[in-house]
């Protein structure tokens, strides 16, 4: 089977195969865009923006089609397809009203006779690696704020988002970027090894598991290349204490299993503080139960989409299986479908031991897994036990003790009584195992500029 397909992760039926990029297609690539760096990074800023604005109309104007697109590719459901399409959209016209304005040049006091000033200038071509579970958000982050700063984009893609990958590219193209600046790449890892020693490529950003960013940041450390890396996590969601315990775990429950639960900041820990406990466990179990597998076309109530691939759900089947073979306890879901199909029920899962290898992997699934804490203290520790650290939350009706718990997370974004504050204007990133950088905001566009100090002596 060909390594870059379109597959119905609800049937396992494969639509649509990809031939792979030859070594003499990559060359030609990596060539074309090199050229057009040259010309692109020429062009006003303000020129390089009104781009970037088409491509947002573009995204706008085809939405129905880019969200059918993914909901084919990786399963997702029709409405959160076009929350995605939605999504990505506002991330590149963000970039396309706010871009220039945050990379303008700006003076600074010297002590030396003379004017300082520090520019936000392009480096070059850079390579994006991205995964399938936000086929366009993950894109639009990363490719949006470097064409605006005057980067070429090439952008290797999850094997099996092949068709929304080469729509991107279609767009971009369409919108006015140049042909070659950005180039979608079905590429073996051979070749992207290859792309990165190149010296026509100066940067890679990878979101992906912290294995892949091992690789790729040991290749891109060995060729003096800057990467950004955002490697998932296992976030926390300490919950104090509330007036509706019901109300905030179904809100845990949402966030946990929006997009079959394949969301690096997902709420992957629900830390509860004792006295509530119970009745939280109970909620999400009322939550789980009387679900079936649907059609992720025409997804009706109380059903389930299907995860991305078969492998991906066997592998949440095999870590939950692990975890209870560890002394954890399933007290709803934990269903793989048989046959090829991608299903695994919505799961609810306790009591996984601290000192069980299970305790420190992520599940890239809908599985609810909840630990029972009996002070601030212990929730505060138990949260900060981990080698991820992307994001966190706590909940409690008293905003100055969530805060506090908070304000001591060890997480590249930490929030109090919502678990994750998502939008384009926003900084999205880790530390310790989930990686390095940042995406998104005023904060992303500045990863892979050349902050030139430009000096003219009095």
């Amino acid at each position: 089977m060909s390594k870059y397909r379109v597959q119905n992760p609800a049937t396992g039926e494969v639509i649509e195969t990809f031939d792979a990029a030859t070594d003499a297609q990559i060359e030609e690539i990596l060539a074309s865009a090199d050229s057009v760096y040259q010309e692109w990074r020429e062009r006003s800023v303000q020129e390089r923006a009104n781009v970037v604005k088409r491509v947002a109309e573009l995204f706008a104007e085809r939405r129905e089609e880019l969200a059918r697109l993914i909901a084919v590719e990786m399963g997702k459901s029709i409405a959160e397809s076009l929350d995605e399409v939605d999504f990505a959209t506002q991330i590149i016209d963000y970039y396309a009203v706010y871009g220039p304005s945050l990379i303008t040049d700006y003076e600074i006091p010297s002590t030396v006779p003379g004017k300082a000033v520090i520019e936000h200038l392009p480096v070059g071509t850079l390579l994006g690696v991205m995964p399938w579970n936000f086929p366009y958000y993950q894109v639009a982050r990363f490719a949006a704020p470097n064409l605006v700063l005057g980067n070429t984009i090439l952008l290797k893609h999850a094997d099996v988002c092949a068709r929304s990958a080469l729509t991107i590219q279609e767009i971009m193209e369409e919108a006015g970027v140049p042909v070659g600046g950005y180039q979608n790449l079905f590429a073996s890892h051979d070749q992207i090894a290859t792309i990165i020693a190149d010296p026509r490529v100066q940067g890679v950003s990878l979101t992906g598991s912290e294995r892949a960013g091992a690789i790729i940041g040991a290749q891109a450390g060995s060729h003096l290349k800057k990467c950004v890396l955002e490697l998932g996590g296992i976030d926390p969601m300490v919950v104090l204490d509330a007036e509706n315990v019901a109300e905030v775990a179904k809100e845990a429950w949402d966030f946990r299993t929006y997009n079959a639960g394949q969301v690096c900041n997902s709420n992957k820990r629900l830390i509860v503080m004792d006295d509530i406990y119970d009745e939280f466990v109970a909620e999400l179990v009322k939550l789980a139960e009387g679900l079936t597998p649907g059609d992720q076309l025409d997804l009706a109530e109380s059903e389930y989409v299907p995860l991305s691939t078969r492998a991906a759900a066997e592998t949440v089947d095999a870590q939950v299986k692990k975890a209870v073979s560890e002394g954890a306890r399933v007290l709803a879901g934990g269903v793989l479908s048989e046959g090829p199909a991608a299903y695994y029920s919505p799961t609810v899962l306790v009591d996984v031991p601290r000192d069980s290898e299970s305790y420190g992997e992520e599940i890239f699934g809908p599985v609810a897994t909840v630990y029972r804490v009996s002070s601030d203290e212990e929730a505060l520790e138990l949260a900060n036990d981990c080698a991820l650290g992307l994001g966190g939350s706590v909940f409690s009706t008293d905003e100055a003790r969530a805060a506090k718990v908070a304000s001591k997370l060890e997480v590249g974004m930490a929030h109090v009584n919502t678990i994750a504050a998502e939008s384009a204007e926003l900084p999205f990133g880790g530390v310790k195992r989930s990686g390095f950088g940042r995406e998104m905001g005023p904060l992303g566009i500045g990863e892979f500029a050349n902050k030139r100090l430009y000096f003219v002596s009095a």
